[in-house]
């Protein structure tokens, strides 16, 4: 009987809540298809003329003006210890707002080319690997099966360490007092 009672009180399968399907943007680096939320993407822009900024890591290739903002722009390939991204006609920049701790930090990374918004459900991701590849484990929140391929996805806040959210705002702000 205590079988009966616990059964009855289950919700059946079909009418348990289940996360709502989460939005990612994918994106090209190379033959690799990464992904980040949309709730951090602002915008995606044409790759234009960056400022350069001295004493920079390589991976930090200088600074662009978008409608005023003055907003660092990183390179995700040097960022990730590959070679510099070659520019291409598809080549862009994908503007994020970064959250860390007590910083927000609007940033913009250069990629090879944007795909599509996808819809990733949570019953779909599967852990980051912890051996092997060249992406640092904990650069990733997991692995995103879409279509039969696996999506890369990025924790955009880890990919750019504290120290270096510090500099870029550090940076923002010099570049601000200049103009």
């Amino acid at each position: 009987m205590g079988d009966v009672m616990s059964t009855a009180n289950q919700k059946p399968l079909a009418s348990r809540p289940t996360a709502a399907p989460t939005q990612y943007l994918t994106f090209s680096l190379g033959a690799e298809l990464l992904a980040v939320e949309t709730l951090s993407v602002r915008e995606i822009i044409e790759y234009g003329a960056l400022t350069p900024i001295p004493m920079m890591p390589p991976s930090i290739l200088g600074v662009i003006n978008l409608r005023g903002a003055v907003v660092p722009v990183v390179d995700l390939r040097l960022r990730f210890g590959d070679s510099a991204t070659r520019l291409g006609r598809r080549t862009c920049i994908v503007i994020l707002e970064v959250a860390q701790e007590d910083i927000t930090q609007v940033i913009g990374v250069v990629v090879d080319a944007v795909n599509a918004v996808l819809e990733i459900s949570a019953a779909d991701i599967e852990p980051a690997p912890r051996f092997g590849g060249r992406l640092r484990a904990d650069f990733m929140r997991g692995m995103g099966k879409v279509d039969g391929r696996l999506v890369i996805l990025l924790d955009i806040a880890r990919v750019l360490s504290a120290d270096d959210l510090a500099l870029l705002a550090h940076l923002e702000e010099a570049e601000q007092v200049q103009a």
